[in-house]
């Protein structure tokens, strides 16, 4: 199936007909899970690009603007559902337009303060009510959740690079990360905190966006941007910010550990540039880890 501006044309013309007079066009950097177009000037579209993300549009119809009216910081915001029809089979979504651009290292001016603000953003996601919030399961690939889930793939690609990396060491990194869990009341969680669901503008964070593998749970597998974008200042001041006892640090540092093992081990052969993205993550954590 192909999603692309002609198809979205398609939709908007036949179920909201009002905004057919508009510009659609693909959003740069517009992500994995979703297509997502440009609708004027002031909104988007976001259409799951398969069927096992199809799941997010309810949920995140259900609950983010639930989030959005106790969350100080701008987040993606649903205007309209669309429903499915012959030639796309699922419910897809509008949103209201935010401004900035994906957070990287050259547009942030200092990441001690977006250490602070990120820090802050969640400490204020974690204390709204998460009553009756989607505990983690398959609908958002378990973030929230056991780290228990993804031990087999974790260990199988430590064994499959020890060659690369201190197998040894990336063993206990990850039994350390197992050893504990989530004692406390589930909280919400964003699920995908990384550079590409931050927008930054004017060298600052403006709002966070992509809501959704959003859950309640164990807060842990937000904080796995400590190692994946933080130096080890800002990664202080990032800790710090956000208050996690040890084993939930533990856990935190597991989650960025995982992701980066799979990455590497899927992408050494044929893709270069996301190998060596992910083996830097992993060395960092190696220093970081020893430096601790």
């Amino acid at each position: 199936m192909m999603i692309n501006s002609d198809l979205v044309a398609r939709l908007i013309n036949e179920q909201f007909p009002e905004w057919s007079h508009l510009y659609i066009k693909p959003v740069k950097n517009g992500g994995n899970d979703n297509r997502t177009f440009h609708l004027g000037d002031q909104m988007s579209v976001r259409l799951p690009s398969a069927a096992g993300y199809a799941p997010q549009v309810e949920k995140e119809h259900k609950w983010l603007p639930i989030l959005a009216e106790k969350l100080s910081w701008p987040v993606s915001t649903p205007i309209a559902k669309g429903n499915p029809n012959k030639e796309y089979p699922w419910s897809w979504s509008i949103y209201k337009w935010l401004e900035g651009d994906p957070l990287t290292h050259n547009n942030i001016d200092n990441l001690n303060q977006l250490a602070k603000d990120l820090g802050s953003f969640l400490i204020e996601l974690q204390s709204i009510d998460a009553s009756g919030g989607p505990l983690a399961g398959k609908h958002n690939f378990y973030r929230g959740g056991s780290l228990s889930k993804y031990n087999k793939e974790s260990r199988n690609a430590i064994e499959n690079n020890s060659d690369t990396f201190d197998g040894g060491l990336l063993s206990e990194i990850w039994s350390l990360a197992l050893d504990s869990e989530w004692g406390s009341e589930p909280v919400w969680v964003h699920g995908d905190i990384a550079p590409g669901n931050l927008l930054a503008k004017e060298g600052k964070l403006c709002s966070v966006i992509d809501f959704g593998i959003v859950g309640v749970g164990d807060p842990s597998c937000d904080a796995a941007i400590a190692w994946t974008f933080f130096d080890d200042t800002s990664r202080r001041v990032f800790r710090n910010e956000i208050n996690l006892d040890e084993g939930t640090w533990n856990r935190a540092r597991g989650w960025a550990l995982w992701k980066a093992l799979i990455t590497y081990d899927s992408h050494k052969n044929f893709d270069k540039v996301r190998a060596e993205e992910a083996s830097n993550i992993i060395w960092t954590i190696i220093e970081d880890y020893k430096n601790s």
